[in-house]
């Protein structure tokens, strides 16, 4: 059984396949490769008519706007609060009684999920595999955004699963246009692929070197692309001709004509479109002046790109166009500029990313004969980390870290006889958990109850090559362990993707510095909750004039702890360290005269270099302290 590539795009989609050595997209009756990412539900879901998935659905929208679906790639994995501009810009009426997740109303049958209708296009071009191969297919590569978080790469998936399809890697888009084009040239250096389709954008920098592809850095928006520029021209067309078309059939007559404007544009100066009888003549210039904007939006991205790779646009050997809205001239224009050079445009950019998720499909059959060494080491876009006491981000894995990545760490417990924690994962780049992205909670009950500082839970997170992170957490002494597979209910929003970057650069100095003020609190608390601790235990053990001392450091630390001044805190529990040190070396010989029977094992675990969790019980969970 041949495994094939999807391309499973926001405006249209392409199923691949290699045959005698070579990528091709599968064809349908009409000779077309495109789908078209439209899905048209009928009357009611009692058996009243079929599903109307592809040309048929999007040409005919306009007559049935309340039960098409377009563009649902915008949809994937986000929450209904993120998505309420773009359903009124589709004219979707969202099923309000769902707060988890985003559900479409259609008259007269049950409402519909972005999933669900993803799933009816990639059923189609599932039956297109199977008519074209005589058979089942054995499994699909299915590409992504580069910028697809967690939760849109699990909408991926299970749209598949639906579909009956068995997902064998989720592939970023842009690297599949580099392989498509590495493979085919047979050429070594370091590209940017500008991938802009019709709902999301992505470059990434990658190096291609004997058969590896190495993604060196990501960058993009998903939640920009050609619907954005049909918006622009659809709404200065209403203005030129004086209309003002609030009904949801002309809304979707209105689209439809100015997407084939659009494409009209590409080579035409000029293009007519008419509304009900009215015509209005746009020129190219008209349409570079209202799209200008959104294609500058795409700068920022490559600019940050290339400052993740370490690269400059002159260290750039090569730039590949990908995706439908890369035919617009302006577009072509723009990259040249920013790139300084001609960008590549020999495969078709509506088909080269299926091509490459075909050859990647081929190469995991293991009988491959395009390529035996290639390797594809892709990378995560945001960082991943957990938060612990104090609030503050521990990172396990950094922005750009290259798939596959895993990273442990070893944890443990802040007060005596502390029994659970809370494993609290976020997503993005602040050192503070509450300004980055909350992907999901889990707790790991049970513990022993032992005294603070002697558990050793070991975390650990893993990024799988499709992007998907699975967290593990096991307290070493008995075995207790918690595994997460991180599934959020919704993704991350187009605007909280570009604030988590821009925020973390513009707050980077403040967040540092607001981080280790909580850090100096959290280590002079552990040292104070120490010594109070002995000296309530082992008052007996001090020497003449030594609590005095001790009390009046302690009594200025706990002074010190509400201000914001990080050096006088770090400061004062240095020195409260420095006047108990006699103190506690006595008690250490105590302990070892009487063969550590009784020993503190609190304090052997602090000063073993561990970080603590705060005290809780077995229904609160708390945060965990990350290892010093």
């Amino acid at each position: 059984m041949a495994n094939i590539g999807i391309d499973l795009g926001t405006t249209n989609s392409l199923v691949a396949v290699v045959m005698s050595g070579r990528a091709r997209c599968l064809l349908d009756e009409t000779a077309n490769p495109l789908l078209p990412s439209a899905v048209r539900y009928p009357q009611s879901s009692g058996g009243d008519g079929s599903v109307v998935v592809g040309r048929a659905a999007r040409d005919e929208a306009a007559a049935y706007p309340d039960r098409t679906f377009t563009s649902v790639k915008r949809f994937m994995g986000r929450a209904p609060a993120d998505c309420v501009a773009d359903a009124a810009l589709f004219r979707y009426t969202m099923d309000e009684s769902e707060q988890r997740f985003v559900r479409f109303a259609v008259p007269g049958r049950e409402a519909v999920t972005p999933v669900e209708v993803s799933a009816e296009v990639l059923r189609v071009l599932r039956a297109r595999a199977v008519e074209c191969l005589f058979g089942e297919p054995g499994g699909a590569v299915i590409t992504v955004p580069a910028y697809f978080d967690d939760a849109q790469r699990q909408a991926t998936k299970d749209a598949a699963r639906i579909a009956g399809l068995e997902v064998l890697r989720l592939l970023n888009e842009p690297t599949a246009a580099a392989i498509a084009y590495g493979l085919d040239k047979r050429e070594t250096g370091t590209f940017a692929v500008y991938d802009l389709g019709g709902g999301t954008f992505d470059v990434s920098i990658l190096e291609l070197n004997d058969g590896i592809f190495q993604v060196l850095a990501t960058a993009g928006d998903t939640h920009l692309g050609g619907d954005d520029f049909d918006r622009a021209l659809g709404e200065h067309v209403l203005a030129k001709a004086r209309l003002d078309r609030r009904g949801d059939a002309d809304h979707r007559e209105l689209l439809l004509a100015v997407e084939s404007a659009k494409r009209r544009l590409t080579d035409a100066d000029e293009a007519t479109v008419t509304i009900n009888g009215t015509s209005v003549t746009v020129t190219r210039a008209e349409f570079d002046a209202l799209i200008r904007p959104t294609v500058e939006r795409t700068g920022a991205a490559c600019r940050q790109a290339l400052a993740d790779a370490k690269l400059t646009a002159a260290k750039i050997d090569a730039v590949v166009l990908v995706g439908g809205s890369t035919r617009v001239p302006l577009v072509r224009a723009y990259v040249g500029e920013l790139f300084g050079r001609v960008p590549y445009t020999d495969l078709d950019p509506d088909q080269v990313v299926a091509l490459g998720a075909a050859m990647q499909a081929d190469i995991l059959t293991g009988t491959s004969q395009l390529s035996d060494d290639l390797l594809l080491l892709d990378v995560i876009p945001l960082s991943l980390g957990l938060e612990v006491m104090g609030g503050v981000v521990e990172k396990f894995i950094p922005r750009c870290s290259t798939i596959p990545f895993s990273a442990a760490q070893t944890f443990t417990t802040h007060v005596d006889n502390q029994t659970a924690l809370d494993l609290h994962i976020v997503q993005g780049d602040r050192e503070l958990a509450r300004d980055n992205r909350s992907l999901g909670r889990f707790s790991l009950r049970g513990l022993p109850r032992l005294p603070a500082g002697i558990a050793r839970i070991r975390v650990e997170f893993l990024v799988d090559a499709d992007g998907i992170l699975t967290v593990h957490a096991k307290e070493e002494h008995t075995g207790i362990e918690a595994r997460t597979e991180v599934k959020p209910s919704y993704g991350l929003s187009e605007d909280e993707i570009e604030r988590m970057l821009e925020d973390s650069i513009d707050h980077a100095e403040t967040d540092v510095d607001v981080r280790l003020l909580i850090e100096s609190r959290v280590e002079a608390d552990g040292i104070l909750t120490a010594v109070q601790k002995a000296l309530r235990t082992d008052a007996g053990m001090l020497v003449p004039g030594e609590k005095e001392v001790i009390d009046a450091v302690v009594a200025a630390l706990q002074a010190a702890m509400p201000t914001e001044d990080r050096k006088r805190i770090a400061d004062l529990a240095h020195k409260l360290d420095e006047v108990t040190a006699p103190f506690a070396q006595r008690r250490i010989e105590r302990d070892l005269t009487r063969a550590l029977s009784g020993r503190d094992a609190g304090e052997v675990g602090k000063q073993l270099g561990l970080k603590e969790l705060p005290v809780v019980t077995d229904e609160t969970p708390a945060p965990a302290e990350r290892e010093s």
